[in-house]
C-alpha cells in the first residue's frame, strides 16, 4: 500500500481488501478488550481548514486507541492560513510528527502536502474525495451483506466527492454502481474516465428509479455540501426528485440498505421515514469511521504492518 491515502484512486483492491480486513480484526478486539495499541509514542497532526464531527472525534480517540496521540491544528492557528507555502509546512511537521491528516477544500492541497512531506499524508476530505468515509461504507456494507463482489450501490445525489469515492471504491473493490445524478452536477471527468474501464459495471443516469431498481446498497449526501450554502436553493431545485424515500425503497431488493455520510437533512435528501428505518445501517456506518481510520493509520505510519 502506498505510504499516503490521498483519494481511492490511490489504492488496489487488495490494498481496500487489507485495510478492511485489518478494520474488522481491530473492531474485534476493541469489543473483546483487547489492545491493538500499534502506533505507541506516535502523533498524528490533524489539519482542518473544514469544520468536522465524526472526522475530528474518529481520529483523535483512534490515535488514543492505538497507544499515540492526535493534535488539533485549526487552520487559522496555522502559518498555512497565513500565506505559508504548503511544501515548507509538510517539511516541518515531518520534522515533528509521525503523520498528517487534513481535511480542506482543495485536492491539490492534499497532493502537494503528501508530494512535501516524508511522513504519511491522509485526506479526511476535499471536495474531490472523501476516502476514510468510503472505507467506512465498505466497510458496512460488508458487514450487513457479506459481500461486496456481485452487490449493487446505487448512489442518488450529487455528483461529489462522496459520489466520487463511491464510484472508485464500489467498482475497485466488485460493485456494481449506478449513480443517478441531475444535469450539471456529474462526477468528476477523472473519475467517470475510470469508470469506462469498467463497462456495464457502472451507469450514470439522471433517474433515480433507474439506479435504484434492484439495488442492495442506496447511498445519498446533503445537497449543498460546506461551502456550497450560497447554492443551496438553487441546488433545491435542481434535486427535487433526487431523494431517497419509500418510493425509491420499493424499486430496490427487500433488504436493501441505506447510507448516508451525515450530517443528514431529513427531507431533503433522504426522508425522516427512511432515515429511521435503516438508522442502524447509517449509525454502524459513522462508528466504522474509527475502525477503518484506524487501520489506514496502522498501515500508514506503523511500518511494520
Amino acid at each position: 500500500m502506498k505510504k499516503d491515502l490521498t483519494k481511492m484512486l490511490d489504492l488496489s483492491q487488495q490494498d481496500v481488501l487489507d485495510i478492511l480486513n485489518l478494520a474488522d480484526q481491530m473492531k474485534y478486539n476493541l469489543k473483546h478488550g483487547r489492545e491493538h495499541a500499534v502506533l505507541r509514542g506516535k502523533t498524528l497532526a490533524m489539519i482542518f481548514q473544514k469544520a468536522s464531527t465524526r472526522t475530528r472525534v474518529s481520529f483523535e480517540t483512534g490515535m488514543y486507541q492505538l497507544g499515540g496521540q492526535a493534535l488539533f491544528l485549526s487552520a487559522n492557528d496555522l502559518q498555512i492560513g497565513r500565506g505559508e507555502p504548503v511544501e515548507d509546512t509538510a517539511r516541518v511537521l515531518s520534522r515533528y510528527v509521525d503523520g498528517v491528516m487534513i481535511r480542506t477544500f482543495a485536492q491539490a492541497e492534499v497532493e502537494s502536502l503528501a508530494q512535501w512531506a516524508s511522513i504519511p499524508v491522509i485526506n479526511g476530505l476535499t471536495d474531490f474525495a472523501h476516502p476514510c468515509q468510503v472505507l467506512a461504507d465498505l466497510m458496512t456494507i460488508r458487514e450487513h451483506l457479506s459481500a461486496l463482489e456481485g452487490v449493487k450501490l446505487a448512489y442518488i445525489g450529487d455528483g461529489n466527492n462522496m459520489c466520487n469515492s463511491l464510484i472508485v471504491g464500489g467498482l475497485t473493490c466488485g460493485l456494481a454502481v449506478s449513480a443517478a445524478v441531475p444535469a450539471g452536477y456529474d462526477p468528476a471527468p477523472e473519475v467517470l474516465e475510470f469508470a469506462v474501464r469498467y463497462g456495464d459495471a457502472f451507469t450514470l443516469t439522471r433517474d433515480p428509479k433507474e439506479a435504484a431498481t434492484d439495488a442492495d446498497v442506496l447511498v445519498t449526501d446533503v445537497w449543498a455540501s460546506m461551502g456550497m450554502e450560497g447554492e443551496a436553493e438553487a441546488r433545491r431545485m435542481a434535486f427535487r426528485g433526487f431523494q431517497i424515500n419509500a418510493g425509491l425503497m420499493d424499486l430496490a431488493r427487500p433488504k436493501a440498505i441505506v447510507l448516508h455520510c451525515l450530517p443528514a437533512h431529513r427531507g431533503e435528501e433522504i426522508t425522516a421515514e427512511v432515515f429511521e428505518a435503516h438508522a442502524g445501517e447509517i449509525f454502524d456506518e459513522a462508528e466504522n469511521r474509527l475502525h477503518a481510520q484506524k487501520a489506514v493509520m496502522a498501515l500508514l505510519m506503523d511500518g511494520e504492518q
